[in-house]
């Protein structure tokens, strides 16, 4: 695959100079890990974003709305086909290896080796009576890999699922722009096409258009059935399919906003001229994994408690936000059973449905007010929405909420979190010409704040390319 060529793509798919060239070295890196890994080079190359939620805290997984975009940073991707039915995944930015051996995925225990190596010793081959392990005994990027391979195998059997697949990423790790997500469509996306998936009539059955192959790899990740292609255990976290969908049906320069269960485009908007988006990563981990998992899984079988609790009362619905939005005294007659239910009570679920109401709503006002270009209105939006988040929904730390307070300290129009909280990323929206020195002036003001916080990070995030094949 020649990638003289690789530039002028960058620059179609709508990238900046600065970022173009991060995406040239990143490239760079992928491809000659590929040609040390795999001896010789690749057939494909994917580009696949994190993701920026803008508004939309916490509502996907109830059916809500939410107003998204990719960002420009995220994953390259190479790979190529194999013959012998083994996945061997090199991660050229951290320098390690996994293999998974696809014939035995899909039946638990799963047989695969995970050696971490500089990229010339990676060997090119399943080494001989790999060990024997089940995907929770796997952290970080493997467990999401696994997952991947475990579930294709199952809902595709006798797919021809061997590849060898290089990748690296510019994304912020467990920042909150959904580097774990974006990391399951880069393999899920690679293996259905070099396995030639959407050819098969489990697929055509179920996957007819973009949105649905996101919700598709939505539930890879929270374990959910899709259609009728069978559900597993997942990753072990209860979230939607906002990453999924922002990351595959995205638009450079432009932001939309979706309901879900199951995900609909409802509208897309472009970023005004004049608005520019700064992302500052807090350095606290926003991870859904280990001890993290229980506090993130919590608000979403909140949002399940609330439906549960409207459904004993009425005519079953499909997800929170379709219940409330039946009749207009639906909310309020959801909050009188939440108040007359004393383990409702005791979970604060009149807060959880207070939140859920206020941001579902303020997505669409969000939306209004980016098309107007009205950025007094979108900035007491985020502000109401970050209220929200840390009387409501209480997945702030003193990071999040500084970098918040900060950038409004420092005229940025407006302000919030994002992501599932519990640390994570901040976004701010500022005027063109304050888009140059602002992420410095940021981070310099955060910075002496929280001492410890190397990770912490700034930079401009326009809405960037979706996922995009390369080559």
């Amino acid at each position: 695959m020649p990638h003289s060529d690789f530039p002028s793509r960058l620059a179609h798919l709508g990238f900046s100079d600065d970022e173009a060239l991060r995406k040239r070295v990143l490239f760079d890196l992928v491809v000659e890990t590929f040609k040390t890994v795999a001896g010789g080079a690749p057939e494909h190359a994917l580009w696949v974003p994190g993701r920026l939620e803008i508004f939309g805290k916490h509502t996907d997984y109830g059916g809500g709305h939410t107003l998204v975009a990719p960002v420009p940073r995220g994953f390259i991707a190479a790979a190529r086909s194999r013959s012998d039915a083994v996945v061997a995944l090199h991660d050229a930015s951290r320098r390690e290896q996994f293999v998974i051996e696809a014939n035995g995925a899909a039946d638990p225990p799963s047989r695969f080796r995970a050696t971490t190596s500089r990229p010339a010793d990676l060997p090119t081959s399943l080494p001989a009576d790999p060990p024997t392990s089940r995907p929770a005994d796997l952290r970080g990027w493997r467990r999401y890999a696994l997952t991947v391979v475990r579930r294709l195998a199952m809902n595709f059997p006798g797919a021809a699922l061997g590849a060898d697949i290089a990748f690296g990423s510019d994304l912020p790790p467990a920042s909150g722009m959904s580097s774990s997500s974006a990391l399951m469509v880069a393999v899920a996306t690679t293996l259905v096409r070099l396995a030639g998936i959407e050819a098969r009539p489990e697929w055509q059955a179920n996957v007819v258009n973009p949105w649905d192959a996101a919700g598709y790899f939505a539930c890879i990740e929270n374990g959910m059935a899709f259609g009728s292609l069978a559900g597993d255990a997942g990753v072990g976290t209860h979230g939607g399919s906002e990453d999924h969908v922002a990351i595959v049906c995205g638009r450079p320069d432009h932001a939309s906003a979706w309901t879900y269960v199951p995900p609909v485009p409802v509208a897309e908007v472009r970023v005004p001229e004049d608005w520019r988006f700064v992302i500052a990563s807090s350095g606290v981990a926003a991870r859904k994994t280990g001890a993290a998992r229980d506090a993130y899984n919590n608000l979403a079988l909140t949002v399940g408690a609330l439906l549960q609790i409207r459904n004993t009362h009425e005519p079953p619905a499909p997800s929170l936000r379709a219940a409330l939005a039946s009749d207009p005294e639906a909310a309020e007659r959801l909050q009188k059973q939440v108040a007359a239910d004393a383990s409702a009570r005791a979970l604060n679920l009149g807060e959880r449905l207070e939140q859920f109401v206020n941001e579902d709503a303020r997505v669409v006002e969000a939306l209004r007010a980016m098309q107007r270009g009205d950025a007094t209105a979108f900035g007491e939006l985020s502000q109401a929405s970050q209220d929200d988040a840390e009387r409501r929904l209480r997945n702030q730390t003193a990071e999040t909420a500084a970098l918040v307070e900060i950038a409004r300290g420092l005229g940025a129009h407006a302000a919030s979190s994002f992501g599932a909280g519990f640390g994570g990323s901040v976004w701010a929206m500022v005027g063109k010409d304050d888009a140059q020195s602002f992420p410095a002036r940021w981070l310099a003001e955060y910075r002496p704040r929280f001492a410890g916080h190397e990770a912490a990070t700034t930079f401009e995030a326009r809405p960037g390319p979706p996922l995009t094949w390369i080559a």
